[in-house]
């Protein structure tokens, strides 16, 4: 099915007969309608929940939408995210956040936390034209958490298809760390089909973050089957997969339905584990959970 015909079912609502095909689903029923139930990220031993809160909205070189409102209020909807059960925060070194996750740590219990962080190594993105070694930059990262440990660091947009090659020296130090205990998982997230492929068959990654809705919007690829394909794949090869872009980078956030459609299809897939939400207001918290309850519970009827 094309992309066009695909989108068209969507807006239909037979969203349902897509995701019954092979090509969309795996064929399993999710366990719960519980939005905030508990994921295990591939074979990462990593355990969390299946909505996540990314902090990099509209982000790069450490600045981001809650770098610029007033930071009691980034504070209180970082701390809104963990009342409500949210126990997965995204965060990255493009992303300036580690200083308000430190901060509102304070009102967390950290060990049933997941906490992200990723490490640009590209041009541009951050500040410095210095790109140290992994263990030097999550060394600093840790301070700037101010915890012990990370539970997952990953390489930051790849787009090379031999980053596998290209990152190997990197690779080797995180998986270090990973052996002593500083952190727990190590991946990469992805901003190409290329990418995305060539961490199927890389045993290093554990979790990997993917761009993913049914419209091809701020996606690798805008046919949503070539990149739902190599997913698949990913899941398969037991990979932790987190969808992010999930409203196309904010495209789709003032579309009700196609925020619906978007969500039951990622959920349908079944080898997305979770999904990362960049969250702007509690209300968009609320809501968001409320949304993915009622996907689940049509998905569980379907």
């Amino acid at each position: 099915m094309n992309r066009r015909k695909f989108v068209n079912a969507l807006g239909l609502g037979t969203a349902h007969i897509l995701l019954s095909a092979p090509l969309y689903s795996c064929n399993t029923k999710p366990v719960s309608i519980n939005p905030l139930q508990t994921i295990k990220l591939g074979n990462s031993g990593i355990e969390t929940t299946m909505l996540g809160f990314g902090t990099g909205v509209h982000a790069g070189n450490r600045t981001c939408f809650l770098t610029k409102q007033a930071r009691q209020k980034s504070i209180a909807l970082l701390r809104h995210a963990y009342d409500r059960g949210i126990r997965n925060f995204d965060c990255a070194d493009t992303y300036g956040t580690h200083g308000f996750m430190k901060e509102a740590l304070q009102n967390m219990e950290r060990e049933k936390l997941t906490l992200t962080s990723k490490i640009w190594f590209r041009e541009g993105g951050i500040p410095e034209p210095e790109r140290p070694d992994a263990d030097v930059v999550i060394d600093r990262f840790r301070k700037e958490l101010n915890t012990d440990y990370i539970d997952l660091v990953q390489i930051h947009c790849m787009v090379e298809e031999n980053w596998t090659e290209t990152m190997k020296p990197q690779m080797d130090i995180l998986e270090n760390l990973k052996a002593r205990g500083i952190i727990r998982a190590h991946g990469v997230s992805v901003h190409s089909l290329d990418a995305m492929k060539d961490a199927v068959n890389c045993p290093w990654v554990d979790v990997i973050h993917v761009r993913i809705n049914p419209y091809g919007i701020v996606m690798d690829k805008p046919e949503p089957a070539e990149v739902v394909e190599v997913i698949h794949k990913l899941h398969n090869a037991g990979k932790g997969v987190i969808g992010m872009k999930l409203v196309g980078n904010g495209k789709l956030r003032d579309d009700s339905k196609k925020i619906d459609n978007s969500l039951r299809f990622v959920l349908g897939l079944k080898s997305v584990n979770m999904m990362i939400v960049g969250f702007e207001e509690k209300q968009q918290i609320d809501n968001y959970i409320e949304r993915i309850k009622s996907a689940l519970i049509d998905l569980n009827e379907g």
